[in-house]
């Protein structure tokens, strides 16, 4: 017998967060009957058919969200809860929790919270207190996020903490020499995300008269457009950036990619990185948060103290040289040891209750 299963993801955006979401329910839809709920008229509830199979047994639920409507958000939850007699809820995020909260006040479903960002601030008040004790387990995606969770977030007697690594797809690819060095990143494009300091970097490939060409694939985060705009027209080499913006092809700019160029201020986990590691990608990245865990780990790739641009820029220009070996079969090695779906399935059925 299937479990019956919903997994929440209620946001209105795009991003890893949202992706994540929808790669769990294809992954889980031969064990569970799942229902997904998102915000209605965000993102995924337009874009749905799109990312979800038809024979995948993933139902589509949205909720409408706003100030006025607190109360119609948490009928709708209770309507689809008890609709699809759930029994487990893998909740994206934080967001909203006091909403489902509310609505599965009194039941025994098995709620799951699963973390994919670092945290600041630490969730003590009585509020969260109570919010939280009604959580029954915190996935994080990460070591150094199932710390972060443990410190920030209220744990109760009954609430367990646990690691599961996302899976990552090992590709059968072909790299084909480019005519210019093919740079990469991939992400929202936002402060965190590290786009600016990875186009200051460049400014080293043009002193040293290295032809290249840097692909961002990513579209705006909701206000940041200005402020980076304000950045960019003071870019002297604007011919070498091209913008994608969002794409559901980004496998052929990893393909193309040389390096991948992915200075983000702290990631959960870093989805876009760890691929371009699977897709034989030279990576670079700043020293914080997940990228030491991969270090630990034993991938090989260049890294550079955290938000130090002079040594970023080093760092670029001599694996744009070819000074900087990577053992791309040890790093496929571990994806295999460390990132498998199969144990990413297991791992998440084992949480889930009858």
């Amino acid at each position: 017998m299937k479990k019956h299963l919903a997994i929440v993801c209620p946001t209105g955006n795009f991003g890893g967060m949202e992706l994540d979401s929808i790669k769990l329910a294809k992954k889980l839809h031969p064990y569970c009957n799942i229902v997904f709920i998102t915000k209605k008229d965000g993102f995924l509830d337009k874009n749905f058919n799109s990312y979800i199979l038809k024979e995948a047994s993933v139902n589509l639920e949205t909720f409408e969200k706003n100030s006025f409507l607190f109360f119609k958000t948490i009928l709708d939850f209770k309507r689809i809860i008890t609709n699809y007699n759930i029994q487990n809820i893998i909740y994206f995020g934080t967001s909203k929790l006091k909403l489902m909260y509310c609505a599965i006040y009194g039941t025994d479903i098995n709620l799951i919270v699963r973390h994919g960002t670092t945290r600041a601030k630490p969730k003590n008040s009585l509020f969260h207190k109570i919010i939280y004790s009604r959580v029954n387990n915190h996935i994080a995606i990460s070591e150094h996020l199932l710390e972060n969770v443990k410190k920030t977030f209220p744990i109760g007697n009954k609430t367990k903490s646990t690691l599961i690594y996302p899976s990552i797809k090992i590709f059968t690819y072909e790299k084909k020499k480019n005519e210019k060095l093919n740079i990469l990143h991939v992400g929202r494009i936002v402060k965190g995300k590290g786009q600016v300091d990875a186009i200051k970097a460049c400014d080293i490939l043009i002193k040293n008269d290295i032809d290249f060409e840097f692909f961002i694939v990513g579209g705006y985060e909701d206000g940041y457009e200005e402020e980076f705009a304000n950045f960019y027209k003071e870019i002297e080499y604007k011919d070498k950036i091209k913008f994608i913006g969002f794409t559901n092809e980004v496998d052929k700019y990893f393909v193309k990619a040389d390096i991948f160029l992915f200075p983000s201020y702290g990631e959960g986990f870093g989805n876009a990185f760890i691929e371009s590691i699977a897709y034989g990608c030279k990576a670079i990245s700043y020293e914080n948060t997940t990228f030491i865990e991969f270090k630990n780990l034993g991938f090989e790739f260049a890294i550079v103290e955290n938000k130090n641009i002079e040594q970023l820029k080093i760092a670029l220009l001599n694996t744009a040289k070819g000074l900087v070996e990577v053992d791309l079969n040890k790093n496929i090695n571990l994806l295999k040891n460390n990132f498998l779906e199969k144990i990413e399935i297991q791992k998440y059925l084992d949480v889930l209750v009858w």
